[in-house]
């Protein structure tokens, strides 16, 4: 891999949540052989009160995981996928500080779609009435952004496929 992490690939897998960022994460962590991170378990225990309560985070609340996501990333000598929403190209380059070299996976999907995945789950922080605030906050991955967006309508394992092959493309 280019950029000074060496040839291991750092991979954020992103979206707004109910995109399916844990699922297909884990997957394309298990394709490409490494360690897969949740960077949920990263949130400071504010925001995730926060999020739990309905509150959107603000950019503020947002900072210092985005820094610890970056540096987990940096942190992995052979390599790590992880799931972090990294909605704004700000945030985006906050990580990639952190993290030189690192590839995002957006997985993008139509608000119906989200919304219904966001309904199914039974086991997450972040309730579906904070869907529209993520998808207001969502800046789509940019032309000189080193990354690929798939969309989740298609079937998992078309979607972990396609993300697999672009990661191995961009590494």
């Amino acid at each position: 891999m280019s950029g000074s992490l060496g040839e291991h690939p750092r991979v954020v897998v992103m979206g707004v949540s109910g995109s399916g960022k844990s699922t297909i994460g884990a997957l394309i962590a298990a394709d490409l052989g490494l360690p897969f991170l949740d960077g949920d378990a990263l949130h400071p225990i504010e925001n995730v009160r926060k999020m739990a309560g309905g509150t959107p985070l603000d950019d503020a609340d947002r900072a210092p995981w985005l820094r610890a996501v970056g540096r987990a990333l940096a942190d992995a000598p052979d390599g790590l996928v992880i799931a972090c929403s990294a909605l704004k190209r700000a945030y985006r380059d906050l990580i990639a500080s952190e993290a030189p070299g690192a590839v995002f996976v957006h997985l993008a999907g139509t608000r119906d779609v989200l919304a219904a995945r966001m309904e199914g789950r039974t086991d997450h922080f972040m309730p579906t009435t904070l869907l529209d605030s993520q998808l207001a906050t969502l800046q789509p991955l940019e032309a000189d952004e080193r990354g690929v967006t798939v969309d989740v309508a298609a079937p998992v394992d078309a979607v972990v496929r396609e993300s697999v092959a672009a990661v191995r493309g961009l590494v």
